[in-house]
């Protein structure tokens, strides 16, 4: 008999991570034929994706929707539901979707560069509003923006860098970002200590494993968390480790649920100073001040906001366990300090932040007041 020998220590894992800018293919149930992939990069050279959805006629007016931060357009194209591109469709508007720089379809948030959200205010979404404006020529063009891509959105507008749109849906939060108590603290405070430890939050514990540096923020989101999944529980239960509920979890269909690491995907903790700069001022205000590269934004986006120069729907779930009342609170400051601006505020019953576009209810408890809003300005 031959004995053979093997190492007893075994090798770990390496874990597998996208090192190339190429974009993670969309998940829809649309015809392939109908969905255009546009290559498109930002003013200071990062790949980008800009989708546009053919409709097959020529004279509609578009939509832009922009994702939250380490969110995609997959948000938007959920092949589980009637998802929002459905409802656009139907209603007669082209969109176009954008996976700016803090797309999970993209790598930027585990292994990119760093970027701040100065550069999605001034690269990422103007140049995308740019683009689109040379496909449709005299078209209305309107955005629908979610959380980050919304509040980046507010920044941008702000600056007079996308004048002339038709009308913007801002969901969750806009000029006036408002976090918990707890939820600010935890941020902070995770921030400093983890920093030197970790440069991201995974959702998917899969990814990971069981004897990794991600376990005690596994550990700390299941307390008391109703959900045996983990990715669900760092998601609902915690928001990645702030304390915050991205959603309501009866809200989201089973396939959606099973969905969730692939629809959100690691959270940048070097991004944290400037959204921490952001809440302590509860305004929209420019990270870079030294840098004249970013002389185009303003310091303060509530300060410029007289520049704004189209209808905002400020759109918001309540039971919103992220931003809170934030909306509301910015619908008020708007009402008292610029009156001029067409500004309103619609509050969706029960609903929490994701759940607004994830839900699967969302098509008949949430898109209507956006075609409604939209359709009135057409």
């Amino acid at each position: 008999m031959i004995l053979r020998t093997t190492n007893s220590k075994a090798r770990p894992m390496i874990r597998k991570v996208r090192t190339t800018t190429a974009l993670r293919p969309l998940h829809h149930r649309l015809d392939p034929a109908a969905v255009e992939e546009i290559p498109f990069r930002a003013g200071d050279g990062v790949r980008l994706g800009l989708t546009r959805i053919d409709s097959g006629e020529a004279d509609r007016p578009a939509v832009l929707l922009l994702h939250g931060h380490t969110a995609s357009s997959d948000m938007f194209l959920l092949p589980e539901t009637r998802n929002l591109v459905d409802v656009l469709l139907d209603d007669g508007y082209e969109p176009w979707l954008l996976d700016w720089r803090g797309s999970c379809r993209l790598p930027y948030n585990e292994t990119g560069q760093k970027y701040t959200y100065d550069d999605v205010a001034l690269y990422d979404i103007p140049e995308a509003v740019a683009h689109i404006r040379q496909r449709i020529g005299d078209r209305p063009l309107f955005v629908v923006a979610h959380c980050i891509g919304s509040l980046t959105l507010s920044l941008s507008m702000a600056a007079g860098l996308v004048p002339g749109l038709a009308g913007v849906v801002s969901q969750g939060v806009f000029l006036t970002p408002k976090l918990a108590g707890r939820t600010s603290l935890r941020m902070s405070v995770a921030g400093e200590l983890l920093k030197s430890r970790i440069d991201h939050v995974p959702v998917d514990f899969r990814k990971v494993g069981f004897w990794s540096k991600y376990t005690p923020l596994f550990a700390l989101a299941s307390r008391k968390a109703s959900c045996p999944d983990p990715t669900c529980q760092i998601l609902h239960n915690s928001a990645w480790g702030t304390g915050a509920s991205l959603f309501v979890h009866e809200h989201l269909s089973e396939a959606t649920h099973n969905r969730l690491a692939e629809l959100l995907g690691p959270a940048p903790l070097w991004i944290l100073p400037h959204l921490r700069r952001i809440e302590l001022a509860r305004s929209v205000v420019r990270w870079h001040d030294g840098d004249h590269r970013y002389r185009a934004l303003p310091p303060n986006a509530l300060d410029a906001a007289s520049r704004i120069d189209t209808p905002v729907l400020l759109l918001a779930g309540s039971e919103n366990g992220l931003w809170l009342d934030s909306q509301k609170l910015c619908h008020e400051v708007l009402a008292h300090r610029q009156p001029q601006l067409d500004v309103a505020y619609t509050e969706i019953p029960g609903y929490g932040h994701l759940d607004t576009f994830l839900g699967r209810g969302a098509a008949l408890d949430v898109f209507g007041h956006i075609l409604d809003f939209l359709g009135k300005r057409r």
